[in-house]
């Protein structure tokens, strides 16, 4: 038992038996993805034996959790992380049994309709997730009345206007994909592929945020800058979950068109 205190929260009990240096070893991206996974299962059913994709898993810490925690066999789905690199880490978390990685883009999915029980994108989704046609294309893959749930990064409210000037320092364009939880529930909802079953805001996510980012990258000026200034004005964790409609009918996934050309006279005067 180790007598280091670093990540240890009594938010997230699961979490913190978890050591440090191995979460800070398997961090990918700006959110401790056990904070962000045990925050959303608890607005998930999950059960042992389900099937779960976990889309943008990074280094699979989040795999690895479900997997321990529920009993649910994952796959554990990136585009960027080494499959070679994330079966050594679940090899050694003991769960090769119930984890199984895969490479693949999250618009290119190699799974079978209606795969699996659910799935969940954890500080991921808005990497590839937000344009208004992804929910149908990903809804194809999970069950009718399975949930399909986001959490990580995101905004309290939607930025009106121009950037907030403590914000530009940090702020890159691919921050503009960050969204609200009212956003993204209206997103989903007009669709209506999802029953939307929550969509909030953490309490005090940013300060956890803020803390997460003292710990793993703490030379991180910019964004640690950013955090400070904004005390939750804008930034924030979100959370979104929803059932998946059995009787909506989702459009079919084009991904090419047979050939067939005939040739026809170019111009009038042929």
């Amino acid at each position: 038992m180790t007598s280091d205190k670093r990540l240890v929260s009594e938010r997230f009990p699961r979490s913190s038996q978890y050591h440090p240096e191995w979460v800070m070893a398997s961090a990918s991206g700006g959110a401790n993805s056990l904070w962000v996974t045990e925050w959303l299962t608890t607005a998930l059913d999950l059960r042992p034996g389900m099937r779960v994709l976990d889309l943008g898993c990074g280094r699979a810490a989040s795999s690895i959790f479900l997997r321990r925690e529920f009993g649910v066999q994952v796959w554990a789905t990136d585009l960027w992380v080494s499959v070679s690199e994330n079966i050594q880490r679940i090899r050694d978390a003991g769960v090769d049994d119930g984890v199984f990685p895969i490479h693949a883009d999250a618009r290119s999915l190699p799974f079978a309709a209606a795969f699996f029980d659910a799935i969940v994108c954890i500080d991921s989704f808005y990497y590839y997730g937000t344009d208004d046609l992804y929910l149908n294309y990903l809804a194809r893959f999970v069950k009718p009345g399975g949930q399909v749930g986001i959490a990580g990064a995101g905004l309290v409210r939607e930025i009106e206007g121009p950037l907030p000037e403590h914000l530009r320092e940090w702020w890159t364009q691919d921050l503009w994909s960050l969204h609200s939880a009212t956003w993204l529930r209206r997103h989903w909802e007009r669709t209506g592929i999802m029953d939307i079953e929550l969509a909030d805001t953490m309490p005090d996510g940013w300060q956890l945020w803020l803390d997460w980012h003292r710990v793993v990258a703490p030379d991180n000026e910019a964004e640690i800058k950013a955090l400070e200034a904004d005390r939750g004005n804008y930034l924030g964790y979100v959370r979104l979950v929803g059932r998946r409609q059995g009787q909506t009918e989702l459009a079919d996934h084009i991904v090419s068109l047979p050939a067939q050309y005939t040739k026809k006279p170019l111009l009038r005067s042929e």
